[in-house]
């Protein structure tokens, strides 16, 4: 392309949307008519320059222009009430059911892994005694040690809100680092599972293996069942950039992002539903059954959430992804 030659042919092009979206309201319905016309020209034309020609000065000066077209064309609005309640009852839990071949298949294969970590810990006292002293192990595994202790060492409240916090952090980290070819999600991901290998492997060595499990499970099924959503999320990210299917990769991965991010938001909000039990449900006087059986229920109650309200959503074609008027305008590749 000779650029020159492109930008002496169209110029009057856009020196002219750039006057009509300076006229503001005052257009006539024809006038309004030229803009958006000069509007899908331009953006045809920015296109055009990126991907054969570019040059920095003309293409952020037609990016600048194509924005501003593009709001007018669109318009603007506010947030409201209803597209939290759309992003609660479709977006998010659609953006987790269609992920879910991503996301299930890592919550098996972690759940194995640190079954299979606990064994091989419980199972040789070696390896436990590489770990931590004899002395330190007992400390952690008697009945009222730290294992035990641990969710009742804080006021329930603000353990809570830092279980929160920390958990709310670790998924945040693994949608957003995904990006990077998924080497930073599966480090998250191994940390967190080797943590609950190594707590199965010393308690089951310590014949307290239920005991363990009775103060795991309360809001360990649904804290996990996030991390997993949040792990499998961000590796679909990272194997966006690796291959990003028919679309190219800077819409696809813009695709993916958006619904990641939103992502993060309701996932937090599922995360605070496991800190507010682990810090009053787990450490509670409730018996064990009770408190197992709340975990239970907040998991079934999730999985329903997702499976039946996520996949209506999903099938009527909501993919997590913002709304379209949302979204920066996706420019036409060239021929």
């Amino acid at each position: 392309m000779d650029l020159d030659v492109f930008v002496t042919t169209h110029r009057i092009e856009w020196d002219r949307l750039d006057h009509l979206l300076h006229q503001g309201r005052s257009l006539t319905g024809a006038e309004v008519d030229e803009l958006v016309v000069l509007y899908q020209r331009t953006a045809t034309h920015l296109s055009l320059i990126q991907s054969s020609a570019p040059d920095p000065l003309l293409t952020a000066r037609l990016t600048q222009l194509v924005a501003r077209a593009r709001s007018t064309v669109t318009g603007t609005r506010r947030a409201s009430w209803r597209d939290a309640a759309r992003f609660l009852t479709a977006g998010f839990p659609a953006a987790v059911y269609r992920s879910r071949h991503w996301w299930i298949p890592t919550a098996v294969l972690s759940v194995l892994m640190a079954a299979v970590i606990g064994w091989w810990i419980g199972a040789h006292p070696d390896v436990q005694a590489a770990i931590a002293a004899p002395e330190d192990l007992r400390a952690l595994t008697r009945p009222g040690g730290e294992y035990e202790t641990y969710y009742s060492s804080h006021p329930a409240a603000s353990f809570a809100a830092q279980v929160w916090t920390n958990n709310a952090q670790a998924a945040a980290m693994c949608l957003v680092l995904g990006a990077f070819l998924c080497v930073p999600v599966i480090w998250i991901l191994f940390v967190n599972v080797l943590n609950l290998g190594v707590g199965i492997g010393l308690m089951s060595s310590a014949g307290r293996l239920d005991t363990f499990l009775g103060l795991v499970l309360p809001h360990g099924l649904l804290e996990l069942t996030a991390v997993f959503v949040a792990a499998g999320t961000g590796l679909r990210l990272g194997w966006t950039v690796i291959d990003p299917g028919p679309r190219t990769r800077r819409s696809a991965l813009a695709q993916q992002g958006r619904a990641a991010l939103g992502m993060a938001i309701g996932l937090a909000l599922v995360l605070f539903v496991s800190g507010v039990i682990e810090g009053f449900v787990t450490p509670s006087g409730l018996p064990t059954w009770a408190r197992i059986a709340i975990g239970i229920a907040a998991e079934l109650a999730f999985l329903a959430y997702v499976y039946i309200l996520g996949g209506r959503a999903a099938r009527a074609g909501n993919t997590g992804d913002v709304e379209t008027a949302e979204r920066s305008a996706e420019l036409p590749s060239a021929a």
